[in-house]
């Protein structure tokens, strides 16, 4: 799968798009976008849990587009921590309306991406194209999810319970305090990267994005 190149406000961003978009051999009707993990600390696109993100969405038939934030791999610019990344994330959306035309879109992330998801969901809140956000191991302990409490858009938060990273009674106590509907799915004997748990995450994930 070869990468492909988007306009950004802080340059080039370099895409994977899976293949129903990329070759666009009948309308998409729903894409997902993955944000990956913390730039600073390794994240990028190719990212095992963004990678298992990439193949529960496959198994629904639901194309997605992965990208690397501003700084990372090809993509031109530098961290900016958190704000520039929101942009970035939109001028994948923005691409998506010139290019793939989705009717529906579903954002997910995963830790520092999932910030950036949610984010993004806030800004896209009365919006009828967004359909459904994936959290993976939210860092509600260093970025601020408070404004996420009144998102209508139904919502899937996943934390493991041995995270050495997102401390896992926040992220419960964050949920329950939530105005909006998040199902939240815990896993126990699980860190922050998943470790042997990649296919238990996704299974977890078909199970209750099927509902």
């Amino acid at each position: 799968m070869d990468p492909i190149f988007i306009d950004g406000p802080a340059g080039s961003i370099e895409c994977l798009l899976s293949e129903a978009i990329d070759q666009r051999t009948k309308p998409v009707q729903r894409v997902a976008v993955i944000c990956h993990p913390h730039p600073m600390f390794g994240g990028n696109m190719h990212n095992k849990v963004v990678h298992t993100l990439a193949r529960t969405y496959r198994d629904f038939s639901i194309p997605t587009i992965r990208f690397n934030f501003r700084g990372v791999g090809a993509s031109e610019g530098s961290y900016d921590e958190g704000v520039g990344e929101v942009d970035d994330l939109f001028a994948v959306l923005d691409w998506l309306s010139d290019h793939a035309q989705p009717p529906e879109i579903e954002l997910a992330g995963f830790s520092f991406g999932s910030y950036i998801a949610a984010a993004g969901a806030m800004r896209l809140q009365n919006d009828a194209r967004l359909k459904r956000v994936v959290l993976i191991a939210p860092p509600v302990h260093h970025f601020d999810f408070s404004s996420y409490a009144n998102h209508s858009c139904p919502t899937i938060a996943v934390q493991g319970m041995d995270d050495e990273v997102v401390p896992a009674e926040q992220v419960i106590e964050w949920v329950e305090k939530n105005e909006s509907s998040i199902q939240l799915i815990t896993m126990n004997d699980t860190s922050h990267f998943f470790h042997g748990q990649l296919v238990a995450l996704k299974q977890q994930l078909l199970n209750h994005m099927n509902n």
